[in-house]
């Protein structure tokens, strides 16, 4: 299964303060903040929507296209995807930005102030799929990006009759009611959390059942963990959550189980296996520090297919893994 990814490629840079924001915060004197935090350390890592999500595909057994706009710091980045089976070779450099940077603060209270630079990222828009893609992919993932770049990509999709998945994630906030609209109409296959699901709805005025109807399957990952499958005119399916460990550093988990989920369609599994591979490969991304540093070893993915679901979806595991084998780390 040919699988493009578009979407954000960036770096992350996670801080640490021992402290309590709160504790900084003069109230006569919230007009005029001036904040200075000294941190305990620096983590920088690997990040971007598309990125983790290829990278989770590559380890799983696929060959992603990854699609988006970085710098020219990019480089060591782009060699650790090629390592594990992703065809970087549609990336488009700019010569002037930049590749996208996130920065976060976490205080002591496990408040964070977070920004986000998007660099290069906002010269996705001037990517042609039809030179990037290559040979015609079988599903086009739209993950979060430059808005106008995944506005373009959804319609070339779309009008190519190309099957297409919508992870519009936290650029849900920079879109219009119209625009979200256009991004999931026609989805095989539509992903949200629960937080990203109540802000879709409540911004293109759609009830759930209307957004149903015109998306093939609308998968919301809980905050409890698990996931939510819908169908128009079914019952929603519900998949628990498969049990972790430390659960040490959450960010990464969506596209980990992003990426075992469509890792599990493209091996031929139903919709619930799918569910649970990606479970399992969300729970492996928490119980790792960094988004693209987990296992995904056949064994130890069985091992918790079969603690989470019985030796039933251990067993659906096996029986693809002629895909599913993992990549060496």
């Amino acid at each position: 299964m040919r699988v493009l990814v578009s979407g954000s490629l960036a770096t992350d840079h996670l801080m640490v303060f021992p402290g309590r924001f709160a504790d900084q915060l003069i109230p006569d004197q919230l007009a005029h903040i001036s904040l200075s935090f000294l941190v305990d350390d620096l983590e920088v890592r690997r990040g971007g929507a598309a990125a983790n999500l290829a990278y989770g595909l590559g380890r799983l057994g696929l060959t992603p296209r990854l699609v988006g706009s970085v710098g020219l710091d990019f480089g060591p980045y782009e060699v650790r995807l090629k390592e594990h089976g992703v065809d970087t070779d549609a990336l488009r450099v700019s010569e002037t930005a930049r590749t996208a940077r996130y920065v976060r603060v976490t205080d002591g209270d496990g408040n964070r102030i977070t920004t986000f630079c998007p660099g290069a990222m906002e010269e996705a828009r001037e990517i042609d799929l039809v030179t990037a893609a290559g040979e015609r992919p079988d599903l086009v993932v739209v993950c979060a990006n430059d808005p106008e770049a995944m506005i373009r990509h959804t319609r070339w999709a779309r009008a190519g009759g190309i099957p297409f998945a919508a992870a519009p994630g936290r650029q849900l906030a920079r879109l219009t009611g119209d625009q979200v609209t256009e991004l999931v109409d026609g989805a095989a296959w539509l992903f949200t959390d629960e937080a990203e699901a109540a802000r879709l709805t409540g911004q293109t005025g759609r009830t759930r059942a209307d957004i149903l109807a015109g998306v093939g399957t609308w998968v919301t990952t809980l905050d409890q963990g698990g996931a939510r499958l819908e169908r128009r005119g079914e019952s929603a399916l519900l998949v628990p959550a498969v049990p972790r460990g430390r659960a040490t550093d959450p960010p990464g988990a969506g596209a980990g189980f992003l990426a075992g989920f469509l890792a599990a369609v493209a091996a031929g599994l139903p919709p619930v296996a799918a569910g649970r591979l990606g479970c399992a490969v969300a729970a492996s991304v928490q119980d790792t520090l960094g988004s693209e540093e987990y296992d995904v070893g056949p064994e130890l993915l069985a091992e918790r297919l079969r603690d989470a679901y019985g030796p039933g979806a251990a067993e659906e595991l096996r029986a693809v893994q002629g895909l599913v084998l993992g990549r060496a780390t």
